[in-house]
């Protein structure tokens, strides 16, 4: 893809699944990695797999929830040289019907699937509209387009960053930042595998590969090209977008 060769970019949770195989395509592409991770191994594993490969990267550990930590890893990041793409993809939840849940759970859904990629956004844009310009790529979920039974806070989140996005897109667009939005349909990640745990979740797997017009389940590797794709020069006029990864499990237009 045109443009990311030398780019310097930040992927939150980029110690496995969807986050891991973002980092590895972006540094395949030529780009300086900052791999951002709460696991500090996983992160650093990360960095390994780049690195044998011939890549650039750097691990950070991270809890996006913690605006100083946040802060301390940007200002280190951006000591290097400026911020050219971020990526927000660290979530988490756990799935329960809305009655079953509490108010500990909610805030830990909300810390780090709300707070978590607007601390990242707060202390990154200030950079790239000083140098004249950035992307931004947020993964959200097809749960925050169409909802997800067991998902109704997590899916609340993800909603917000849609509707949080398209409203950055535009108050940033005349300083040459693009932000759009990536919604990943059910994925076979260790978040999935704890959703779909315990005797159901064999039907809950095969039910949804029904569904799925494809027949599967995404893989973390399904995600990366659209990913680098939007923070590529070939989308340098595309912005405020949300675009479904699915399968063909939610169409819209």
């Amino acid at each position: 893809m045109r443009g990311l060769n030398g780019k310097r970019v930040i992927v939150t949770g980029g110690g496995g699944g969807i986050g891991r195989a973002t980092c590895l395509r972006f540094a395949d592409e030529g780009a300086e990695v900052a791999v951002l991770d709460l696991n500090a191994e996983a992160a650093q594993e990360t960095v390994r797999q780049i690195r044998a490969s011939g890549g650039v990267a750097a691990a950070h550990a991270v809890d996006i929830t913690d605006r100083s930590a946040v802060d301390a890893a940007v200002a280190a990041i951006e000591a290097g040289g400026p911020v050219d793409v971020l990526v927000n993809n660290a979530g988490w939840d756990e799935a329960r019907p809305f009655l079953a849940t509490d108010i500990a759970l909610w805030d830990k859904v909300i810390q780090i699937n709300l707070y978590g990629p607007l601390h990242m956004h707060h202390a990154v844009l200030p950079g790239m509209v000083k140098n004249g310009g950035g992307r931004i790529v947020n993964i959200a979920s097809d749960a925050g387009r169409v909802g997800s039974s067991g998902e109704a806070v997590y899916a609340a989140c993800k909603g917000g960053i849609i509707s949080f996005s398209k409203t950055v897109a535009r108050e940033l667009a005349r300083k040459n930042v693009q932000v759009n939005t990536v919604c990943p349909g059910p994925t076979d990640t260790a978040l999935f595998a704890d959703f779909a745990k315990g005797e159901d979740g064999d039907k809950i797997v095969e039910g949804l590969k029904r569904a799925i017009p494809m027949r599967r389940l995404g893989q973390p590797e399904d995600y990366p090209g659209i990913i680098c794709f939007l923070a590529s020069e070939d989308a340098g006029f595309i912005t405020g977008q949300t675009i479904s990864v699915s399968g063909g499990l939610t169409m819209a237009g």
